[in-house]
């Protein structure tokens, strides 16, 4: 029977890894301790370096069997002398910069046939322009006049349309497509994403419904992620544009003419209609969805489930259905629970 784990370690000595993360290594002494997994501080065996952000993991620390913890200053005092500790102000980020050092592979969709070039089962165009460095497995097509920059990966089935531009170390998943679009660097599409395919759009009447021709653009920036079939529906008289740094969970629904702005962050199964915009720095919930033509501010915050029908300012919070600001929807639950608590009460005495 083969191995069960698919990623393997890239083995860190606890020093190495203080340095890089910019903790501050109490336990000096172990500095050349290697680390050779990590895990969750209840199931962490030997070799493991975990981390405590939470204050109710605390009960877990006498117990583990961890190599090594992270954790605040706060809480420093809670772990064993035995186990090696990094003090560090944010010790979830600093986990997740340590996974990436043990872990450099699980970050992005790996290729899956082992070939290190252009497979000679894969259909490219003779127009399309490929840089040096570029992986295209088996399965794959390549249309006209495509191109793909260096360090670039197409992975097995995935489709690259006519004229699509890909940038640098740009990673397009297993069976993903990619139509009318230009893609940019760093970019990580993950398997069964649809980008650049026809936005919804018909003009509606009694004696049927006309289809308006989408002959927009999808624009996806620099270092955007865009989880497991997930789609992006090219613009209908303007492009659909995701700005730098958008993280994009799985199965969402990015409308025609959409704007993302940069570093935002939507959660599954959440839904954009068309020309909508994000401002900088969004955070969408899961399953929450944004009506089309309004506004998102910079750094506003949508609750999960959230049905959204109006322009939101910078900053602010919403959650409910339909949405309301936070504060808001807090007061009116209470007040609800209270009518209910009077009022069953009031049938009890009866």
């Amino acid at each position: 029977m083969s191995d069960p784990v698919f990623f393997s370690a890239v083995p860190q000595s606890l020093g190495q890894i203080a340095k890089e993360i910019g903790a501050d290594l109490i336990t000096v002494e172990l500095s050349d301790q290697m680390i050779t997994s990590a895990s969750p501080i209840e199931a962490a065996s030997q070799g493991a370096i975990t981390f405590i952000d939470n204050p109710r993991y605390l009960k877990h620390a006498e117990s583990t069997q961890a190599a090594a913890v992270i954790c605040a200053e706060k809480h420093s005092d809670k772990i064993p002398s035995k186990v090696g500790l990094l003090v560090h102000e944010n010790p979830y980020n600093a986990y997740a910069q340590v996974l990436k050092m043990l872990f450099p592979s699980a970050g992005r969709p790996e290729p899956v046939t082992g070939e290190t070039g252009i497979s000679d089962a894969a259909h490219i165009s003779d127009s399309a322009e490929i840089e040096a460095d570029v992986i295209v497995e088996a399965g794959a097509v390549i249309g006209e006049q495509a191109s793909i920059g260096s360090g670039s990966r197409i992975l097995a089935g995935a489709v690259i349309g006519k004229n699509v531009q890909i940038g640098r170390n740009t990673i397009v998943g297993i069976n993903a497509s990619v139509i009318h679009a230009f893609i940019g660097n760093d970019v990580i599409i993950h398997p069964g994403v649809r980008i650049g395919q026809d936005g919804f759009g018909f003009a509606m009447g009694p004696g049927g419904h006309k289809k308006i021709m989408q002959i927009g653009r999808v624009i996806v920036q620099d270092g955007v992620e865009i989880g497991a079939n997930s789609t992006i529906d090219r613009g209908s008289n303007r492009d659909t544009v995701v700005g730098e740094g958008t993280k994009i969970d799985n199965l969402v629904q990015i409308g025609h003419n959409v704007t993302i702005g940069r570093h935002c962050v939507i959660v599954g199964l959440a839904g954009v209609a068309g020309s909508a915009t994000l401002g900088d720095y969004v955070v969408v919930a899961g399953q929450a969805g944004i009506v089309g033509h309004i506004h998102i501010g910079d750094g506003a915050q949508v609750g999960g489930g959230s049905g959204v029908n109006f322009n939101v300012k910078p900053g602010e919070k919403v959650i409910g259905y339909p949405a309301m600001d936070v504060r808001s929807w807090m007061k009116m639950n209470m007040k609800l629970k209270s009518m209910i608590r009077k009022k069953d009460e009031k049938g009890g005495k009866g």
